[in-house]
């Protein structure tokens, strides 16, 4: 592997950030410091508001609010169909593309910038950006951020009962809403599956609950397993957490039930099929109505109506035992296999990252008419 060269040198693209001064502070950012904020992996983004980048450290177990000043440069977005995108990254760090690792992207919704954690196999934490068809290094080295470390967060040597390390878990997903920074992940506790609720600007309370779920194709009760991707639904005028697991149990629960102290039990409404694992969830309005995609490692992209998840009122409570059998709300399977990732490019359109049947990793955008 080629030397990654940080500065001018990076590919002749590197993009500093310009100190945040009186002008650009805001109540978001106020409390911010200048300085490296030392990420050590680079592993979920979202977005907030005043375009600031949230980033999920699972080695440091940390969440990082990084200024971005995204906010002062409103644009439209633009098509995007970029084939041998893996390739394209690894060219732009003087890699190969089995040395690097791409974990996240997210699209900042006022810039239409889109942006994507990497990490390189020698340690190397990346934070890139896409600029028409060119690829900016976002350096950290001097960034006006703020941070806060999870409490109570999985073990840095925990593993499995398999031997596969678990702290990769400990930020499994990550969302912004309505003033709170939202964490998924396992934390230390006899009852290891939790989600946060952070309060932003972050300040010292961090709330956080223990979560148990049916599974109905493993046909038991579970503690332990990670959410691996959510969103938030509001059903009768209260916002839910919809959380997805492997294999593939799709939960809800109150979201203002999930509190300091509480272990919540989520009501199962459905079972999408056993051996598979989903990857990421997004929602989007069309002629009306509301829909989630929800994209997976061995099944195409699902999309599930609003109105099918609001007028299923029971509960699974019962095993599938046929294998990859579904129950429960019913979705579409959309002619999208192996999508790794999704986001909203805007109120019209999506982007997503997917592996092609010949092996090509490619980035595109589609308008959700045809979704």
């Amino acid at each position: 592997m080629k030397t990654i060269k940080w500065g001018l040198a990076l590919s002749g693209i590197i993009l500093i950030f310009i100190a945040a001064n009186t002008k650009n502070t805001s109540k978001f950012t106020a409390n911010f410091s200048m300085g490296n904020p030392e990420i050590a992996s680079m592993d979920k983004l979202t977005f907030g508001p005043e375009g600031i980048l949230f980033i999920g450290d699972t080695k440091n177990a940390a969440i990082y609010a990084i200024n971005t000043l995204d906010f002062q440069k409103k644009a439209e977005a633009e098509e995007v169909n970029i084939k041998a995108f893996d390739q394209k990254i690894a060219s732009t760090l003087g890699a190969t593309t089995d040395q690097i690792q791409i974990n996240d992207m997210a699209v900042n919704p006022i810039s239409k910038s889109i942006y994507f954690s990497v990490n390189v196999t020698d340690g190397t934490p990346v934070l890139l950006k896409l600029n028409g068809q060119e690829l900016e290094h976002i350096s950290l080295q001097e960034v006006s951020y703020d941070k806060i470390a999870l409490e109570d967060a999985i073990a840095v040597n925990a593993e499995d009962k398999r031997g596969r390390p678990l702290r990769v878990w400990a930020i499994s997903d990550l969302k912004y809403h309505n003033g709170k920074v939202l964490v998924s992940g396992l934390s230390n506790k006899e009852f290891g599956s939790t989600f946060r609720s952070i309060t932003f600007p972050f300040d010292d309370k961090q709330d956080y609950a223990s979560l148990e779920i049916w599974h109905a194709a493993h046909g038991q009760y579970e503690t332990h397993a990670p959410i691996k991707t959510f969103d938030i639904i509001e059903l009768d005028k209260t916002d839910y957490l919809m959380a997805s697991y492997t294999c593939t149990p799709l939960v809800l629960f109150p979201l203002n039930e999930l509190k300091a102290g509480v272990h919540a039990k989520g009501r199962t409404v459905a079972e999408l099929g056993a051996g598979n694992s989903p990857l990421d969830m997004i929602s989007y309005e069309k002629e009306g109505k509301k829909y989630f995609l929800m994209s997976n490692s061995n099944r195409p992209v699902m999309r599930i109506k609003y109105d099918e998840i609001a007028s299923f009122k029971e509960s699974l409570t019962e095993p599938v035992e046929e294998f990859a059998a579904t129950e429960g709300v019913v979705y579409d399977n959309l002619p999208f296999p192996y999508v790794l990732q999704m986001d909203n490019l805007d109120d019209k359109n999506v982007i997503y990252l997917q592996r092609t049947s010949d092996g090509d990793l490619v980035l595109r955008s589609r308008t959700t008419k045809w979704m």
